[in-house]
């Protein structure tokens, strides 16, 4: 009589016993069985068991020549179970211990990466957004000839993007406060901390608005300065973008300055004229 095993049995069976398999070399193998079996539970993708026995390993083998590799894959399982932090701490760790080997300046990169990858959506604290930063500058510098520095570049646009999105933000809270003078030195930062920003058009024309509205409720002796800022600022804006989808406002806003200024013009024209024609008192 002939027994037949059915596919998924035989899986279960197959599982089981290279469960025990690993359990056995964990935990009584030796170094180079544990290593072995490691590298193989590597390619297979298996990163939670190989980082058990690569967690074993990578002491014991400090002073060998299987520690380098072993930081090598150590640092990828952590990568490829999206754990960044770790990550990009082993993937430096690799660099600043094997500086001269073939895989430095890869393991640089994946170290600055996996810190890009840790950076948070704007409205967050950005300290691990500076650090990547600082990083991949760091990287670009140090293998200026790299067929990496591109996306380097690229991964640094993005994350300069990212805190001008902050900042702007921020910028248009203080605006909605009415908080006027903060809000015009946002704006003004942006530009000039991230001048290629997305979002140039649209500060420019925030800055129209911003000193439009911080002029009109500015006391008598602030206003003709503030008015012409918003004149000038619309100059600038007209100049970099004249189809802007916001050229209607602006040029609405453009248009109230001008007659503010030639209101304001006309009540000092007046006072300088009242106060030639008062009598000059005598004194004695």
């Amino acid at each position: 009589m002939k027994y037949r095993i059915s596919l998924p049995l035989l899986l279960i069976l197959l599982l089981t016993l290279g469960s025990c398999s690993f359990q056995k070399i964990l935990k009584s193998g030796s170094t180079d069985e544990k290593y072995d079996e490691a590298i193989k539970l590597y390619h297979e993708k298996d990163y939670s068991h190989a980082l058990q026995l690569f967690d074993q390993l990578i002491n014991v083998v400090r002073a060998t020549d299987k520690s380098q590799r072993i930081y090598y894959y150590y640092s990828y399982c952590y990568y490829n179970q999206k754990d960044y932090t770790l990550a990009a701490y082993y993937f430096k760790r690799y660099t600043n211990n094997y500086p001269n080997t073939p895989e430095a300046e890869e393991c640089f990169y994946m170290s600055a990466y996996c810190l890009f990858m840790n950076s948070p959506i704007y409205t967050l604290d950005q300290t691990n957004t500076y650090e990547a930063l600082k990083e991949l500058q760091l990287f670009t510098n140090t293998y200026p000839t790299s067929k990496r520095v591109p996306e380097c570049n690229e991964l640094i646009d993005k994350l300069r993007e990212k805190l001008a999105a902050k900042d702007m933000r921020i910028a248009r809270m203080y605006y909605r406060m009415e908080d006027y003078a903060a809000a015009v030195q946002c704006f003004n930062n942006i530009l000039k901390e991230y001048p290629e920003t997305k979002d140039k058009e649209e500060i420019l024309f925030m800055i129209i608005k911003t000193y439009y509205k911080y002029a009109k409720e500015s006391i008598e002796d602030k206003k003709k300065d503030r008015y012409t800022k918003t004149v000038q600022a619309y100059n600038e804006f007209i100049t970099q973008h004249p189809e802007s989808e916001f050229l209607t406002e602006a040029k609405d806003l453009h248009g109230r300055s001008q007659k503010e200024l030639e209101s304001l013009y006309t009540r000092e024209q007046k006072k300088l004229n009242h106060l030639n024609q008062e009598p000059i008192k005598a004194t004695h």
